[in-house]
């Protein structure tokens, strides 16, 4: 795999990683009834699930540039 496939790949799992926390914080500013601070917090985790497709894209994209249809 190219250096620059494999970045991207851990940049994905690095926002991944960040998403997952959100989406926990979330979880618990809801069911402790603040709700403006869930939906900051889930909106933050969409933001990087969103960056991490993203990366996982330029991964993809950077793979078949170097091994073509491999």
């Amino acid at each position: 795999m190219s250096k620059k496939a494999a970045e991207h790949h851990k940049k994905a799992q690095e926002h991944l990683t960040h998403a997952a926390r959100h989406h926990g914080e979330a979880a618990k500013h809801h069911e402790g009834g603040q709700h403006e601070k869930a939906a900051h917090h889930a909106h933050v985790a969409r933001a990087h699930a969103i960056h991490a497709r993203g990366h996982a894209e330029e991964a993809a994209k950077a793979h078949h540039e170097e091994h073509g249809n491999k």
